[in-house]
Order: structure tokens, then C-alpha cells, then sequence
């Protein structure tokens, strides 16, 4: 038993707990951009929810976050945030309106963030297949925009990329990757 690792719970091999120290461990913050805020908050709820501080940016309805939680919480989003944002949030007294804060910034009012996507689905419409692209450059071109609708709450389905993808490239050219993915 001397022998097991810390990562084994009961000397069971399929069973994953908490290392012995849970403390010593270090935690790599993402660092929030002008460009990244959906990711960033994918990460940035892992780590809290790996932490116990989940419920401090997402309280229940009618209770009161422990001041600890709170205070550890906003620590923990700063280390996240560049300076300069750091300073225009510091006013807020909470992780939860330091949250939203990031949030309404990030991803604005609904009626702005819906004025934002709508030029992106036309461009995503129009968008078409050029005789000089390759078919990773023109991919990567359905990816920008379906990354920008997506930092802006509205994901594109996997499935209208690939159809886009599929209907937009010429079948005399790649007949055969087309084949092969259809």
C-alpha cells in the first residue's frame, strides 16, 4: 500500500480522488482578453468549482456568500484579469458584480450584443469560397467568424460550419475531400 499513488482512493485503480495536499497545487489563470471571454469563463468556472468558490460568481437564489468565499473569489479573478481591467472593476465591491461587470463588458446588452451578431451571420452568409483559397484558409475563415459569434453568446452549430463548408467549396476542385467528409 506504501506504494500507491496519492491520486487512488481505497485501493481501488479506477477511482480518482484528491491528491494528499490539495493546496500544493498550482493553478495556471487564464488571462482575459478583448477576444477570449467565453473560453475564459469556461476555465475561470473550472477553477472555481475545483476550489469551492463556484458560488460566489453564481450564487443561489437567497443566499449570502461567506465573505471568505467572496474575498478568496475576487483574488482569484483579478490573478485572471490584466491590470488595466483589474483597475476599472476595483470599485466593485463583489466577485458576483465584478462577474457581471465582466460580463455586460464582454458581452454587452442583449440589444448590442444582438447588433454585433447580426453582421456577423451576413458575413457568415455571404461568405464564399474564393478560387485562390485552400480549403484550410477558407476553414479558417468560417472559424473567425463562428469564434467571434461564439464570444458573443451565439455558437454557431458545428453542423451549418461543416454545410457551409461543404456547400461553399468547389466540388470540380475537391471532389474528393468533399466526398470524403460528406
Amino acid at each position: 500500500m506504501g506504494d500507491q499513488p496519492n491520486n487512488q482512493v481505497g485501493g481501488s485503480s479506477n477511482q480518482v480522488g484528491f491528491p494528499k495536499e490539495p493546496s500544493s497545487l498550482s493553478i495556471q489563470f487564464p488571462i482575459l482578453t478583448s477576444t477570449n471571454y467565453t473560453i475564459w469563463t469556461v476555465k475561470i468556472k473550472a477553477i472555481f468549482k475545483v476550489q469551492g468558490l463556484l458560488e460566489a460568481i453564481e450564487p443561489r437564489t437567497g443566499t449570502v456568500v461567506d465573505s471568505k468565499i467572496d474575498g478568496l473569489a475576487i483574488v482569484y479573478l483579478y490573478q485572471g484579469m490584466p491590470e488595466a481591467l483589474v483597475m476599472q472593476v476595483a470599485h466593485l465591491s463583489t466577485a458576483k458584480e465584478i462577474w457581471d461587470a465582466l460580463k455586460t463588458r464582454f458581452v454587452g446588452v442583449d440589444r448590442v450584443r444582438e447588433a454585433r451578431i447580426e453582421p456577423l451571420q451576413h458575413e457568415f452568409d455571404v461568405l464564399k469560397m474564393k478560387e485562390t483559397d485552400t480549403i484550410d484558409v477558407f476553414s479558417t475563415k468560417i472559424s473567425q467568424i463562428a469564434s467571434k459569434a461564439s464570444n458573443l453568446g451565439e455558437p454557431f452549430e458545428e453542423k451549418t460550419l461543416v454545410r457551409k463548408l461543404l456547400k461553399s467549396v468547389p466540388r470540380k476542385r475537391y471532389i474528393a475531400i468533399v466526398a470524403t467528409i460528406e
